[in-house]
């Protein structure tokens, strides 16, 4: 239970939502999306991005459901061998032959640089070195030309998928806490990751209670935040 005062140091679980002219994508179905999509009052999703088969990551799977009564389709899930694989482990009745067709998920498996093209988002996936299980970020390419990094769990690039960050629109990346970890970024590691992918801006996410919100932005650096719950950002001006 969070205890601070200050509403932008009450954290659910790192998850992202796009939203362009096209398509509704999800990043991740954390185990707080029922929460997160009350208070956003999302409507609709048309593909399921996952990162990896973490519980943070994968456990609100069921409240898709609330998503597929909407639907004449099943919807897809986009995710390593190995994550969909976790995914139809913990949760066969989603994949039975049984389970009726617009319930029943689309697994797409896709490959370690894969582009996918995702209504008018082009997405590109990169490997991360995060814990054991195979871990990606995402590169969203809008229609506009921007271009957004989603990591939000990662201790260190590859240096083939470092090569794709550079220069981005947006960078949001893994910022645990202060303390180093064996698996996530610690913020120092984040910010000097960021200085070296030079975004114009940089989101911190995956946030514990360590780091309060007014006393870690008060040394970050220009174009530097903290990706709080529910901020939303107009890229498509």
């Amino acid at each position: 239970m969070c205890t601070s005062s200050d509403p932008r140091n009450h954290r659910t679980r790192s998850s992202l939502y796009l939203e362009s002219d096209q398509v509704r994508i999800l990043i991740d179905t954390g185990p707080d999306l029922r929460e997160q999509a009350l208070r956003e009052k999302l409507t609709r999703v048309d593909h399921v991005l996952y990162t990896h088969d973490h519980l943070d990551h994968i456990a609100g799977f069921d409240e898709l459901r609330a998503f597929c009564w909407h639907r004449d389709a099943p919807i897809p899930l986009h995710a390593s061998p190995h994550t969909l694989s976790s995914l139809e482990r913990m949760y066969p009745w989603a994949f039975a032959n049984t389970t009726r067709n617009y319930v029943r998920p689309l697994p797409q498996p896709f490959t370690d640089f894969e582009t996918l093209t995702l209504g008018d988002i082009q997405v590109q996936t990169f490997p991360v070195e995060h814990a054991q299980s195979p871990t990606h970020g995402f590169l969203f390419t809008l229609k506009n030309g921007k271009k957004i990094a989603y990591a939000p769990d990662v201790k260190t690039f590859p240096p083939s998928s470092k090569t794709l960050l550079h220069n981005l629109d947006l960078l949001i990346i893994d910022s645990l806490r202060e303390e180093p970890h064996h698996t996530h970024m610690s913020l120092t590691e984040a910010l000097s990751t960021s200085r070296e992918l030079n975004p114009t801006q940089t989101a911190l996410t995956h946030l514990t209670h360590d780091l309060d919100f007014t006393k870690t932005t008060a040394k970050l650096p220009p174009n530097t935040f903290i990706a709080t719950d529910g901020l939303t950002l107009n890229l498509l001006p």
